[in-house]
């Protein structure tokens, strides 16, 4: 799904919600410039996907058309596909470097409770491995049912292998196994 969809998928929605709604605010919920908002409202309204309606010299009314409530349907589905097929794409690049990571280990830990995070919790589960811990810098919390402990005690933790969202590499393996304290050879 390419950036312009997204945009006029993000509009529609906003502009479904909230009929009222003026263009600095749509502009500032969108985090776009206000004449760029202008513009794309333009070009929607044009397209016939919004009409809108003058309720007072200084208050407008935006509704979907029909065919702006169909585009809407189709930009949804497309942007559904887009994000599972990302996800597939993602699982399936985790799962070979975790196949590699772990080859003849058992334990994981992981540092960090990001998106990716869930990702590798899941595909630890699926390939049978045992999740020891989750780390991040302070250590708060819980993530997926389990304590986040701060780093500086993974020391303490046994684990064959961390897995982290900043292992791309020898030397990004260096830097982040230099900033957690931990041995690159686990990592």
């Amino acid at each position: 799904m390419d950036v312009e969809s997204r945009r006029d998928l993000r509009l529609l929605e906003e502009l479904e919600q909230e009929a009222t709604i003026t263009q600095r605010t749509l502009a500032s919920r969108l985090g776009m410039a206000l004449g760029l908002t202008n513009l794309y409202l333009k070009r929607l309204i044009r397209k016939g996907y919004v009409k809108c309606v003058t309720v007072s010299p200084n208050r407008l009314v935006y509704s979907l058309t029909p065919r702006g409530v169909a585009r809407k349907a189709r930009l949804t589905y497309e942007f559904m596909k887009y994000s599972l097929d990302f996800y597939r794409d993602a699982r399936q690049h985790l799962r070979r470097s975790l196949t590699i990571a772990v080859a003849r280990q058992k334990s994981v830990a992981i540092f960090g409770t990001g998106d990716a995070a869930e990702l590798v919790f899941l595909l630890i589960r699926d390939m049978g491995l045992e999740l020891t811990a989750v780390f991040a810098p302070e250590g708060n919390g819980r993530f997926l049912g389990l304590p986040v402990l701060p780093i500086a005690e993974q020391a303490s933790v046994t684990y064959d292998v961390l897995m982290s969202r900043c292992s791309s590499g020898r030397q990004g393996r260096r830097v982040c196994c230099g900033s957690l304290a931990c041995p690159t050879r686990r990592f």
